[in-house]
């Protein structure tokens, strides 16, 4: 088995029903934050963590992610022609960031078989993957590639963590975990994870964030494993089974996660996104101040 990871698998079969009207033709993940698709930023997350290969995992209705990543002549041609390097070079930049290939999930079946789909484009070897929906700042160390580091000394699957208080763990799998020492208290040795307990049943305050290093053996333990709810895979049910051969670790990443699957998150990203950048943020941020909050926010439809 390789001990280099070089795919990124992105689980984006899901239809997007929280953002329903707006996601009845256009999928989740081409919501645009700012000025890019939701997708964009995980797959340059991974290109710059080092992988240079991705696969996405599509459903009916998703052939605008793979137009999105595909070369486009006629706009090419027509902003050459019209003399706009500057949107020319976006462009080519979108097409040619990566090696981008498609797999199709034709059931909704959960994110274990998501993960499954891609089984055969990856091979015996470990691989990241990312859920567009988890947008993570991380500036200058990507949070994949903050797993990836890990995995190369550790030689096993690690999951991306935060520490979540109060009871909005509820909402999210949660780490039975311990930590390991050495890595200022950001590496934990998993012995259990619980998907969405009580919040008075959750073993720790560690949840399971959407990006993961794992080895190939995953898809043996997601083709072993019993549906759950619904017939579906649940990917954390696999990891669970995994622990019964290798060790996994969680990692506390450094970064700000947003939420981009709900509708407040996905506000949020944006506008912190947009404020981070130079040729809006200083602009956004003196109209942002400019507002009168105390007349706004009745929640207007």
């Amino acid at each position: 088995m390789s001990q280099t990871i070089r795919k990124a698998v992105f689980p984006a079969a899901g239809l997007g029903t929280r953002f329903l009207p707006a996601t009845k033709v256009m999928p989740k993940e081409m919501l645009p934050v700012v000025d890019k698709p939701i997708i964009q930023y995980g797959v340059e997350e991974a290109i710059a963590s080092g992988c240079d290969e991705v696969i996405i995992v599509t459903g009916r209705g998703k052939v605008l992610m793979e137009d999105h990543f595909d070369i486009s002549f006629e706009l090419e041609h027509s902003l050459a022609q019209r003399n706009k390097p500057g949107l020319l070079k976006t462009a080519q930049l979108v097409a040619r960031m990566a090696h981008v290939s498609t797999v199709r999930q034709k059931e909704p079946l959960g994110l274990g078989h998501a993960v499954l789909m891609a089984k055969r484009l990856v091979g015996n070897e470990p691989f990241g993957v990312i859920l567009p929906d988890d947008l993570v700042d991380s500036p200058g160390n990507p949070c994949l590639k903050q797993l990836i580091d890990v995995f190369e000394e550790k030689h096993a699957s690690v999951i991306a963590t935060q520490i979540v208080e109060g009871k909005a763990i509820s909402a999210y799998g949660v780490l039975d975990a311990k930590p390991v020492p050495g890595f200022n208290g950001r590496l934990y040795e998993i012995s259990d994870m619980v998907e969405k307990p009580k919040f008075e049943d959750a073993p720790s305050n560690l949840a399971i964030i959407g990006r993961y290093v794992l080895t190939p053996r995953i898809f043996e333990m997601i083709e072993t494993i019993k549906p759950g709810a619904g017939g579906e895979l649940q990917l954390t049910d696999a990891l669970r089974m995994l622990l019964q051969h290798e060790k996994i670790y969680g990692y506390v990443f450094e970064g700000k996660r947003h939420d981009a699957g709900d509708k407040l998150g996905f506000l949020k990203a944006t506008v912190e996104y947009a404020l981070e950048r130079e040729d809006l943020g200083p602009d956004f941020l003196e109209y942002l101040k400019s507002l009168d909050l105390n007349h706004m926010g009745r929640g207007k439809k």
